[in-house]
């Protein structure tokens, strides 16, 4: 079902291929890609709320159109497989290439999506991903893919969370919160989850991301427990067009709370030079 549109009205529904979509906002259309979640549906309720607050300063300049993979997938699904099932959603959308904005899981998709359909993106921001999962990133999904066969979310739940952390008592923090929210967090958990983390334990880019045409902006933490910093760095240096905004100090959870992020984020889309961020931001253009 698709609520008709109108103005600045949040509208929700399903796209080409049964894609779930939530949009809301004025202006450009900018296409969010979600993180890695326990089922592939439009939010509801209180996920709603939290969702249109966290993307509510885009929308004062966007029409955010945030999409989330389609349910159904095979569990031997493939990035190359979810980039393609938004290059077809987007293309019967919309009438040409369009700004996208992708967090984690939604940035590999994204980063694929980009050097598989580059008519279809017009400039993509990346956040906190890169080309591969890092060294404790993809151990650590296998072992939630793991938790969740054997029916133990609270397990589950703690290896994940417990990665969103910037510092070891951070991380410990978030693995105690995830133990116990897990039954919660994981309750209306299908498959989808495990074919998007098998999808995502495959992909590495790296020889291809020379291939991306559109102008790309990643960001992300350096104390980031799913990549490293060289993992953002090289994802920049090698998209011809590539940026990195690269924040001291920050997680996996962080890096959207950065002073300025909003306004670098927007600005980068927008083709303007960058509104100057604050001193524990830094920027490597892209190395020969």
């Amino acid at each position: 079902m698709v609520v008709p549109m109108s103005h600045n009205a949040r509208v929700y529904g399903t796209m080409t291929g049964g894609m779930p979509f939530l949009t809301f906002g004025d202006g450009p259309p900018l296409v969010v890609l979600p993180g890695i979640s326990s089922n592939h549906v439009a939010p509801f309720g209180a996920q709603r709320r939290a969702l249109v607050h966290q993307l509510g300063p885009f929308a004062r300049f966007r029409r955010v159109w945030w999409i989330t993979r389609r349910p159904g997938l095979d569990l031997d699904a493939t990035m190359a497989g979810l980039a393609g099932d938004y290059a077809r959603a987007l293309t019967s959308r919309f009438a040409g290439p369009v700004d996208v904005l992708a967090f984690s899981t939604g940035g590999s998709v994204a980063l694929q999506l980009a050097a598989d359909h580059p008519d279809v993106v017009r400039r993509l921001v990346i956040v906190s991903a890169a080309y591969r999962l890092g060294p404790r990133g993809a151990p650590t999904q296998q072992r939630v893919a793991e938790e969740l066969r054997a029916d133990r979310p609270r397990r589950a739940a703690a290896r994940l969370f417990g990665l969103l952390g910037a510092t070891p008592a951070t991380r410990w923090v978030f693995a105690a919160l995830g133990w116990l929210v897990g039954r919660a967090v994981f309750r209306r958990t299908t498959a989808d989850l495990l074919a998007t983390i098998h999808a995502e334990d495959g992909l590495d880019l790296r020889g291809r991301l020379q291939e991306i045409t559109a102008p790309a902006l990643v960001i992300g933490g350096d104390r980031d427990a799913f990549y490293t910093p060289e993992l953002f760095t090289e994802t920049a240096a090698r998209i011809p067009h590539g940026r990195l905004i690269l924040y001291p100090g920050r997680g996996h959870a962080g890096t959207q709370a950065a002073p300025g992020f909003v306004q670098e984020v927007l600005g980068f889309l927008d083709g303007r030079p960058s509104a100057g961020a604050p001193p524990t931001v830094r920027r490597n253009r892209r190395r020969a």
